[in-house]
């Protein structure tokens, strides 16, 4: 976590950047976040062949303008990013565009010998992969991916080809999923200048999607041929203020939030945001009201449970926060964010086998969670339950690109649990990314 106290900043922060010589990029978990962002997603998704529920959006921990993928699962924002874009358009044009890369086989043609995201190990291995390319080269290199080699430096990089094509596929997914694909140009239009700019002071999706006048136009052309049949929407725009408002809550002042929360148009976005800049100034009951207020307006809305649930649990009203991580869990009980809350929560209340359930849960719908993988340690320790325990411990180093720190947890689970059995297999996974980027080290 960036803090682990409401007044230390973003408190839902899973933070895989660590204070370790080794590290990968950090990420912001939040269920309100992404189910909005899934929410944008679906329909340029569906509309370019990839699944809605196995394609993620999820939003990195960087102020700076960037967006990227390192595999066919997962599209990575910056939340940087997601605050200068200044529509739901704009935003579903930069997921279009990544997704375009995924539908249009890019990303497969890069990957080349990477790892699989898929697992734990492999996507501490990508991100941290990505911060050496992005530009974090000695906080990456402590586990030797190579961050001096100029093929991790490219990693992200798209040939204009690429792009151009990706701008081509994104319009046509916008369109022919009921999103105006001028979006797509006023993307581009944000990004206009940056080439003239030293590569020092340009932003990061500027060199990763390298843009030139003659591809703006190109993208204006096309998108002028194909036209746009798409109607305006309400709930899109919703989506994206609520999106930008947790995001903004919980990344800016909270005297900022609470001098800009009346300008918002949705009243419960308005409280929500007061809630937050309460909450982060050690204000429980203002917080409380203001979330109750939002919960007033929409009280089935499982992401407002949640939030209450954040603000009572790091308040240490752990009951409470039971209660009000069950209601959440009630109205959206496959949210793996929710049910690690849930979890979170009955572990701080003393009750470990009833988190452990909630925590596996949480678990086997989504292995990116860092907060969920460590309080899967303590619970499975709490339970008497040390095989287990370290397997979780070692994913959890993993995830964080400390793959040697990850190896000697994974070692102590491959001599506590049964060879073969599923947590077993989960720490030889581990063990083999360990051995590869030891391999990698010594070349």
């Amino acid at each position: 976590m960036l803090g682990f106290g409401p007044a230390a900043g973003f408190a839902m922060l899973v933070y895989l950047a660590s204070a370790a010589p080794a590290a990968a990029i950090g990420l912001l978990r939040d269920a309100g976040v992404e189910h909005g962002l899934s929410e944008l997603a679906a329909p340029v998704l569906r509309s370019a062949g990839l699944s809605p529920t196995r394609v993620k959006v999820l939003v990195v921990d960087d102020g700076k303008l960037n967006a990227f993928v390192i595999d066919g699962q997962t599209i990575f924002v910056n939340h940087g990013l997601i605050q200068k874009v200044q529509s739901a358009e704009m935003l579903q044009a930069v997921i279009a565009h990544e997704a375009a890369h995924i539908a249009n086989g890019h990303i497969a043609r890069r990957m080349g010998n990477m790892r699989s995201a898929r697992t734990v190990a492999g996507l501490g291995t990508a991100l941290a992969v990505v911060a050496a390319a992005a530009g974090a080269g000695q906080a990456a290199g402590g586990i030797a991916i190579g961050s001096a080699s100029s093929a991790y430096r490219s990693f992200l990089s798209h040939t204009r080809a690429e792009e151009a094509a990706a701008d081509r596929s994104a319009a046509s997914f916008m369109r022919n999923g009921g999103v105006d694909p001028q979006g797509l140009v006023e993307l581009h239009r944000a990004f206009a200048g940056q080439e003239a700019l030293s590569v020092g002071r340009q932003d990061p999706y500027m060199q990763s999607h390298p843009l030139t006048r003659d591809r703006i136009r190109a993208a204006e052309a096309f998108v002028a041929s194909i036209g746009s049949a798409a109607e305006p929407n309400p709930e899109a725009d919703y989506w994206f203020a609520r999106v930008r408002g947790i995001i903004s809550a919980f990344t800016r002042a909270p005297g900022w939030t609470l001098q800009r929360a009346p300008e918002e148009s949705a009243a419960d976005i308005r409280l929500m945001r007061e809630a937050i800049a309460y909450h982060r100034q050690n204000d429980l009951a203002r917080a409380l009201t203001a979330i109750d207020g939002a919960l007033a307006i929409r009280p089935d809305d499982a992401y407002y449970h949640d939030l209450k649930g954040q603000f009572l649990i790091e308040n240490r009203k752990m009951d409470a926060a039971v209660a009000a991580y069950a209601t959440a869990v009630s109205l959206a009980p496959g949210d793996a964010l929710i049910l690690g809350g849930y979890g979170r929560a009955l572990l701080a209340a003393g009750q470990p086998k009833a988190a452990l359930a909630q925590l596996e849960k949480a678990r086997s719908r989504d292995f990116r969670d860092l907060r969920v993988l460590r309080d899967l340690g303590q619970a499975y320790a709490e339970t008497g339950q040390d095989g287990m325990a370290a397997t979780a411990t070692a994913e959890r180093y993993a995830l964080q690109g400390r793959l040697e720190d990850a190896a000697i947890h994974a070692r102590r689970a491959e001599r506590l649990l049964p060879r073969g059995s599923a947590a077993w297999q989960r720490a030889q996974d581990v063990l083999i990314a360990a051995e590869q980027a030891e391999k990698r080290k010594k070349k």
